[in-house]
């Protein structure tokens, strides 16, 4: 495989906009072969679905601005459905353990979460804390979500003390006592 597959797996793989420096690290590259490679890839991609999304020396895949007309269908189609068990059950880990990584997220659940943390971010239901952001994309809920769920702050969340506290609990890498 080339170096240009490899960076396109690992930003299907990610989901989210990841640094040219960060992906020649984990590819063990140069930075300006990673430049050569994301040149070629952009090169692959074009007149296709997806394209190279640049900005702030991070890139990411995207749609082509071609079909922006029915990714705005499908979209459409996807808020106006229900969140799923999913959905629901990556809101909870935000709600209870936010801000939190998507790779915390991902062990807890077990599973890659890009997809549900994507439809959510679009919902306006989480959003990405810019506080935290040295370390990678962290979430947390969002004002409108605490004010649909009629709360006034995240701690009035049923049991909220005692979830935080078991989700606390799990550090990756490590397994939960029983």
């Amino acid at each position: 495989m080339t170096l240009d597959n490899h960076i396109e797996a690992l930003l299907f793989f990610k989901g989210e906009p990841v640094a040219i420096k960060k992906i020649a690290s984990l590819l063990k590259k140069e930075e300006s072969e990673i430049e050569e490679a994301i040149k070629e890839l952009e090169k692959k991609l074009e007149g296709r679905g997806l394209t190279l999304v640049y900005h702030d020396r991070k890139v990411m895949l995207g749609t082509n601005s071609e079909l922006s007309g029915f990714i705005t269908e499908l979209s459409k189609d996807e808020l106006e459905k229900e969140l799923g068990k999913a959905g629901l059950e990556t809101l909870s880990v935000i709600l209870y353990k936010g801000p939190i990584s998507k790779k915390e997220i991902d062990y807890i659940r077990g599973v890659n979460s890009s997809y549900i943390l994507r439809n959510l971010l679009i919902r306006g239901l989480v959003e990405r804390d810019d506080e935290i952001k040295k370390r990678g994309n962290f979430y947390k809920p969002t004002i409108e979500l605490l004010t649909f769920l009629n709360l006034n702050k995240i701690e009035d969340l049923p049991e909220y003390e005692k979830s935080r506290e078991e989700l606390e609990s799990l550090k990756l890498g490590e397994q939960p006592e029983e």
